[in-house]
């Protein structure tokens, strides 16, 4: 794809939008770099990028590039033994830092919707951490190296304080004096060429001594070393001296850090300037409300709705074409300022932008193919300087467009035949298009000459188009009908705007039969046109309001089924209230049933049983559908119970087993500690009667506790109370010493240290901790307190 093309069709201005929305400077470069791809597969994978960026873009508003820099020139310099400054070292580690950033994002939305490509281009960074380590150890934040870059340094930068420190105490010593203070022109100390020195005025330099390190502009004041501090100052130097060679020392191991890593940062770079260009095509696409095209390489082109990206969405008037299937050629007739270059120019452009791997502004299910090259002939090229005309400066286009193009070109014609005789001009556009065609080419040409109209309607694989005219305000609608010829508007618009009837119909009557005929064909093609669009458009407005009745019942339908799940979810919690109170009131009479065994020493009034009865029958939960009848007594009149038989006592809903029998009606039931009579059809047989030699087994078995796996090791408190807190650890502790848990975490975070303090005054006096301690560096130090539990 030659750079002339990327220029005519206004491809570069493209690139200039699509480079705006780079986050680095690493991105701007590889949109510098963007040509189209010839290659269908290149082409899709360069889609799939922009479209997985685009839904990142959606669903986050665009991925983190800060600290991003571009490193190149620091790590070729290291590679070559140079010491790299601090602010170097600086960039390096938070680009480093940025990468791994940027991967762990894309991570996260790969949780949420899948994007595999990216992934894989993310994945490609090499983990260099180790370096980033090793400079933020050394450099802070503001690239100076810190103190504790070693133990040298930081004894030397001590040493320099302190002597700072002596020398402003020798000079304020100085200024305080009031014999000296005269003679001074503000009482403060300054620094010049990084020595100490006070301000004198010039009168009393003679009675000053010391070294004169500068003077103010007019004169009158002069910045001199007192004597006093020369030494001290001289020592200071010294310091300073020793500092940034140590400093050196340190950049000179952080380069050569840097230097056996740089080819892996390298290519690091790489991913990060193609990831920042990618996500730059998603920002374009969300500017231009762009769609995925769908890429085909067999010529075929179906645009719906396409934009112009050049011109405003309140200006441009979308285009519908399709190429490629039925017929390759397009004749576009019509008048100037019609609208035949933009729409040209459209299709070519857009055909660029999809084998760039961009989004096209166009709507869904546009389709676009991968050409090998791209030919345009637009505008008027004229060039004094070369003695060309018109007519020959296109000619010279069309002549290097034909000695390039495959039948898999795509071949963009503005004006053919323009710049001569009608005559000779339209037979040298026939015989063109004729050529090109049989090629095998897609062309898209625009013309005035009418004869082209008939060479498009009898030539297989070629059809007119033209753009819309309105005759009623005489004015164009830039739209594009395919399968149209322009009609030539002249005598319509001559009339509209006053001239009169007699000279338009002098005009017409030299006007060829033949000619008049096929205006007619065309009048009547337009108006066949115009109504099937009318009646497309009601079509439209009647599937539109389908698709809102749809909708409508669509959320009804939902309506109803939230509806239906309240009341339901109602019904359940109101079932469980009733349950709960039947429950608790069970308990409540089985504890004063309990409770009476124990006064009565094992037997128990009737009259108090009757009365409990009553009360558990009463707690019954009263449901609304009508009670199935209570089954029968499993045992029954012709069921035999046996003395030992584990029974349900239907009644009060309690198991027991039979010690002995009351009669032909009644048995003696044992009900935990108590034994009471009940009627034997009230009765449930459950199971016989145990085997005595396996009861003893079962009584000789030894009962072990195993380990649930289900029981967590550390509990997480952050949020909670001190209350609630000790709450949750007095059960978790119970847990995992259920468990055989050795040791758990406690997490209750760094904070105020309220909940902190409040959990480690509870564990020192708990029974079940054998010892307990802060968490260590990697356990969360002081955010977590780490428990031993004792056996």
């Amino acid at each position: 794809m030659n750079d002339k093309i990327v220029k005519t069709l206004e491809f570069d201005k493209i690139l200039h939008k699509l480079a705006n929305h780079a986050a680095t400077s690493l991105g701007k470069e590889w949109v510098e770099q963007l040509r189209p791809s010839s290659e269908l597969e290149d082409v899709k994978t360069r889609l799939l990028l922009t479209d997985e960026a685009a839904a990142v873009d959606r669903l986050k508003g665009g991925a983190p590039f800060g600290g991003i820099r571009n490193i190149r020139s620091s790590l070729h310099r290291s590679r070559i033994g140079s010491i790299l400054s601090a602010s170097e070292l600086l960039d390096i580690a938070t680009t480093i830092y940025g990468g791994r950033r940027l991967a762990r994002f894309l991570e996260g939305v790969n949780d949420q919707r899948e994007i595999k490509a990216l992934l894989k281009l993310s994945g490609e960074l090499g983990d260099v951490k180790a370096v980033e380590d090793r400079i933020k150890s050394c450099i802070s934040e503001d690239a100076d190296v810190l103190d504790s870059a070693s133990s040298e340094l930081a004894r030397i930068r001590q040493e320099l304080r302190g002597s700072e420190s002596r020398i402003r105490e020798r000079l304020d010593q100085m200024i305080r004096n009031t014999s000296i203070q005269k003679m001074l022109q503000d009482n403060l100390v300054t620094l010049r060429g990084d020595r100490f020195v006070i301000p004198v005025k010039q009168e009393y330099r003679s009675q000053f001594g010391g070294i004169v390190h500068d003077q103010s502009a007019s004169g009158a004041t002069l910045f001199i070393e007192p004597e006093a501090v020369v030494q001290m100052n001289n020592k200071l130097r010294e310091l300073r001296m020793k500092e940034e060679k140590e400093i050196d020392k340190i950049l000179q191991m952080l380069s050569s850090t840097v230097a056996e890593s740089a080819d892996i940062m390298l290519a690091n770079v790489e991913v990060l300037a193609e990831l920042d260009f990618t996500f730059a095509k998603a920002g374009l696409a969300r500017e231009l409300k762009g769609t995925l095209p769908l890429m085909n390489d067999r010529g075929f082109l179906k645009i719906k709705k396409g934009r112009h990206p050049l011109i405003s969405a309140e200006h441009v008037v979308p285009l519908d074409v399709e190429l490629g299937n039925q017929f390759t050629s397009i004749i576009v007739t019509g008048p100037n300022t019609g609208g035949k270059t933009v729409s040209i120019k459209t299709i070519g452009l857009l055909s660029l932008m999809a084998m760039s791997g961009l989004f096209v502004p166009a709507e869904d299910g546009s389709q676009l193919c991968v050409f090998d090259a791209i030919y345009a002939d637009i505008g008027d090229e004229q060039s004094i300087e070369q003695s060309l005309s018109t007519f020959s400066s296109h000619l010279t286009n069309i002549i290097s467009i034909l000695k390039g193009m495959t039948p898999k070109s795509l071949v963009l014609l503005d004006e053919l035949g323009a710049g001569t005789d009608p005559a000779e001009g339209s037979a040298l556009a026939i015989a063109l298009l004729e050529y090109i065609h049989r090629m095998g080419c897609r062309i898209v040409a625009t013309t005035h000459y009418s004869e082209l109209k008939a060479y498009a309607f009898e030539r297989k694989g070629v059809i007119n188009a033209s753009m819309e005219f309105d005759i009623q305000t005489i004015r164009p609608t830039y739209r594009l009908l395919v399968g149209v010829p322009g009609r030539s508007n002249a005598f319509a618009i001559a009339e509209r705007l006053g001239l009169p009837r007699s000279i338009i119909e002098h005009a017409r009557g030299h006007v060829g039969e033949d000619e008049a005929r096929v205006e007619t064909m065309i009048a009547s093609l337009e108006a066949n046109r115009a109504s099937a669009e009318a009646e497309r458009a009601h079509a439209e407005v009647a599937r539109r309001e389908t698709e809102q009745l749809r909708k409508q019942l669509e959320e009804q339908k939902q309506r109803f089924e939230e509806q239906r799940d309240k009341l339901l979810e109602k019904a359940e919690n109101e079932a469980r209230e009733a349950v709960a109170r039947a429950r608790r009131e069970a308990e409540t009479v089985l504890a004063d049933l309990r409770r009476m065994a124990l006064e009565a020493a094992g037997s128990v009034k009737e009259h108090r049983l009757i009365e409990a009865r009553r009360r558990l029958d009463e707690a019954e939960p009263e449901l609304r559908q009508k009670k199935a009848a209570r089954p029968a007594a499993r045992g029954g009149k012709a069921a035999v119970l046996a003395v030992g038989d584990e029974v349900r006592v239907l009644s009060l809903g309690q198991k027991g087993h039979i010690v002995d029998f009351a009669g032909e009606k009644e048995a003696v039931v044992q009900l935990g500690i108590m034994k009471m009579k009940v009627q034997r059809d009230d009765l449930e047989r459950l199971g016989a009667a145990p085997d005595p030699v396996k009861q003893a087994q079962q009584l000789k078995a030894s009962v072990k506790r195993t380990r649930d796996e289900n029981v967590r090791m550390e509990l997480d408190l952050r949020g909670s109370n001190v209350e609630e807190g000790i709450s949750e650890v007095d059960r978790f502790l119970d847990e995992a010493f259920l468990a055989n848990l050795g040791q758990v975490y406690i997490i209750h975070g760094k904070g105020t240290g309220v909940l902190r303090t409040g959990i480690t005054e509870y564990l020192r006096r708990h029974k079940l901790v054998k010892s307990y301690r802060l968490g260590n560096y990697g356990e969360g130090g002081n955010g977590v307190t780490v428990v031993e539990i004792g056996h």
